[in-house]
C-alpha cells in the first residue's frame, strides 16, 4: 500500500509541475518595443482627426516665389560648376 501512495504521490507532484509549466506558457508576457500599427482599431485617447486645418507643430513653411527663384538660380550656379568640374576632370 506505501508503493500506491508514493506513485500517488509522484502523480501530483507531476500534475503540479505540469500546470506551472502550462501557467508560464499562457502567461501574457510584457510586450517590448512599438506596438503594431493598427488603424482600424481607434485608440481611447488619440485625437479624433478634424478638417480645422493643419496644426501649429506640424505645418511647414512654404517658400515665397523670390525665395524659390533666389534657389533656382543658386541651384543653376551650383551644377554649372559641378560640370565644369567634371569636364575639367576628363
Amino acid at each position: 500500500m506505501d508503493t500506491v501512495q508514493q506513485i500517488v504521490a509522484l502523480l501530483v507532484s507531476e500534475r503540479d509541475r505540469l500546470n506551472r509549466a502550462l501557467e508560464a506558457l499562457n502567461a501574457t508576457t510584457k510586450r517590448r518595443g512599438r506596438p503594431p500599427k493598427n488603424s482600424s482599431v481607434p485608440k481611447a485617447n488619440a485625437p479624433l482627426l478634424t478638417n480645422d486645418g493643419p496644426s501649429p507643430a506640424g505645418k511647414r513653411r512654404g517658400m515665397s516665389p523670390a525665395q524659390k527663384k533666389a534657389h533656382g538660380l543658386r541651384m543653376k550656379a551650383y551644377w554649372a560648376k559641378r560640370r565644369k568640374e567634371a569636364a575639367g576632370k576628363t
